[in-house]
């Protein structure tokens, strides 16, 4: 999260090697999209929220998603309306921050000038003697991206992050669409448990049974899909909210009167 131009899809473009600033709005995000990236061994998933103060409601339901939530701070301009937003968005949903200070490769960055303004906002970083980890990095040049994902993942070892995916599935809906051939498709973050082909379940007011599990690429089926990972599930009757909690029900039946219930 951060504020518009710092480099937030700059910065999971240079992670997953691939471009999708330039063929957005002006390069600016306008849908939560999510990502899954290897880092020695261990998978990472990201959620790219949107930077425009717009997308506010957007951007707390990603920050409500989440585990943890990276502050992209640009070192030439620091401490934006939308950066304070982002800060101010974690705390409401509980979720630790790690802060990345992006563009260090530019003539005109000022580290010290960020982590002293991100202080004020009481975010205190390992260098001013705080708990909240830093990486110095540039998107643009690559430098010191193995540096931020090596942090996640201590960040996460730090909390103890685990799920059981031994039991049925739970999960969150990123966003719904309508595609020609499928119908409502849902790309669903699972939390704990495991989904898989065959389930039936329910989501805010719909439901529907999983005919197929499609990957973030949008190509590769899976016949499963366990915690943590960003699936897009085909198979529901009406379109789910963002933000709807989507849960495995013991048959078609009982997550149709579930969604019923629910829409009274």
């Amino acid at each position: 999260m951060g504020h518009v131009d710092h480099g937030k899809t700059s910065l999971l473009d240079a992670i997953r090697n691939t471009r999708v600033t330039a063929g957005e709005a002006g390069g600016i995000t306008q849908h939560i999209a999510t990502y899954q990236v290897e880092h020695d061994g261990s998978q990472i998933t990201f959620i790219d929220t949107p930077g425009h103060a717009a997308f506010t409601d957007m951007r707390e339901r990603g920050a409500n998603t989440a585990d943890m939530i990276i502050l992209v701070v640009a070192a030439d301009d620091s401490v934006k309306q939308q950066t304070a937003d982002s800060i101010a968005c974690a705390r409401q949903a509980g979720v630790p921050l790690l802060v990345a200070v992006n563009k260090i490769d530019l003539p005109t960055a000022d580290v010290n000038r960020v982590l002293a303004d991100l202080a004020g906002y009481e975010v205190l970083t390992e260098d001013l003697g705080g708990e909240v980890l830093c990486s110095q990095i540039s998107a643009k040049e690559g430098t010191n991206l193995d540096d931020l994902l090596s942090k996640v993942m201590l960040q996460a070892e730090i909390l103890d992050l685990k799920a059981n995916p031994d039991r049925d599935a739970q999960g969150v809906v990123i966003e719904a669409r309508v595609e020609k051939g499928l119908g409502t498709v849902a790309t669903t973050l699972i939390q704990k448990g495991t989904i898989k082909v065959g389930d039936s379940f329910v989501a805010g007011e719909a439901s529907g049974k999983v005919r197929a599990l499609i990957g973030y690429d949008g190509k590769t089926r899976y016949k499963e899909a366990g915690p943590s990972t960003p699936i897009n599930i085909v198979g529901f009757t009406g379109v789910p909210a963002a933000g709807d909690i989507l849960v495995v029900a013991e048959d078609e039946q009982t997550a149709r009167e579930l969604a019923a219930a629910r829409s009274r």
